[in-house]
């Protein structure tokens, strides 16, 4: 088959501008394969991947892969990467994998909306990819590894005590919702009438959001104690 590299128990399907997983690499590699490397292609949907039940690490850097990602029940799954992809909505991402990949302890989202890195975008700075970091440990509180970064004690006490208040809202363009200009820049919501009356004193109370933004960068690959 083209394209395919098969190495013992390690799968490799990169850079076939494939937009499904093919039938015939689950029918052929499905029952044995422990890592899958599908990245490179042009992935929106990971129908099919329910082959391959047997996964303990799943590579889907540099696909198409959205809000509407769903992964079939992968027990045995510890490692997952998902740099340079189109995933805006975090907690919905974060509560999927807490339900289909409970064993997970290397998750890796660089280079996706939901993912806010000062190295990839002026917009954002350390404060802001802190804040994201605590709320996937308050999610996932298995992880070890974050990004390529060992997650440290430090951050596990924070995430417990404050993760659930780091929500960050995911970016809306429709009626209604937080606007956004042409280059794709968050546009800002005018005050309410009342902050803006010069007479007026009294209080005026609002709910912020958090709009993160990255241009495409995948971080390294994690590298395991048996691999140094």
């Amino acid at each position: 088959m083209a394209g395919l590299m098969v190495s013992g128990t390690q799968v490799s399907y990169i850079d076939q501008h494939c937009t499904e997983i093919p039938e015939h690499l689950g029918r052929d590699c499905g029952h044995f394969a422990k890592r899958l490397d599908l990245s490179f292609n042009l992935l929106r949907s990971l129908e099919g991947l329910s082959a391959f039940k047997s996964l303990e690490e799943l590579i889907l850097d540099n696909n198409l892969l959205g809000d509407d990602l769903v992964l079939p029940g992968l027990p045995h799954l510890h490692t997952l990467t998902l740099n340079k992809n189109q995933i805006t909505d975090l907690e919905y991402l974060l509560d999927h994998l807490a339900k289909v990949a409970p064993a997970l302890e290397y998750l890796s989202l660089l280079g996706n909306v939901a993912c806010p890195n000062e190295l990839v975008s002026s917009e954002k700075d350390e404060g802001d990819y802190k804040r994201y970091r605590c709320f996937v440990l308050h999610k996932l509180p298995n992880l070890k590894f974050l990004d390529a970064q060992k997650v440290t004690r430090q951050e596990r006490e924070e995430a417990l005590l404050r993760g659930a208040f780091m929500k960050v809202v995911k970016p809306k363009t429709s009626g209604g919702d937080a606007a956004v200009s042409p280059e794709g820049h968050p546009q800002y919501t005018p005050l309410p009438s009342a902050s803006r009356e010069l007479t007026s004193h009294r209080g005026v109370l609002a709910r912020g959001r958090y709009f993160y933004y990255g241009r495409n960068s995948e971080g390294n690959r994690f590298i395991r104690d048996d691999q140094l």
